[in-house]
């Protein structure tokens, strides 16, 4: 089993790809200087241990390392994992 993420700009979502198929999503939406994280979601059928927090923790460090955006969790998910990943606090948007 193969997993990826990649973003997905023009879709605005960042994609979980499992042996090249779309099973989850963390759809956002770009304000100013920051993204809005505002749903995520993995595939009933596909989830396992883990997933979720994966496409998180991919699409969290790609905004770090390629963006400069701040994030803004509106999405309980993202969250939830952000308050239990203390490394990431300095990306939250204040």
């Amino acid at each position: 089993m193969s997993l990826s993420v990649e973003n997905q700009p023009d879709r605005s979502r960042y994609a979980l790809l499992q042996d090249g198929e779309v099973i989850g999503v963390a759809e956002y939406d770009l304000r100013h200087d920051a993204i809005v994280f505002t749903h995520t979601e993995i595939d009933e059928d596909k989830r396992e241990k883990g997933m979720a927090s994966t496409l998180v923790q991919t699409a969290l460090d790609d905004v770090r390392d390629h963006s400069g955006l701040r994030v803004i969790a509106s999405c309980p998910y993202v969250r939830r994992w952000l308050s239990q990943h203390p490394g990431y606090a300095d990306l939250q948007k204040r």
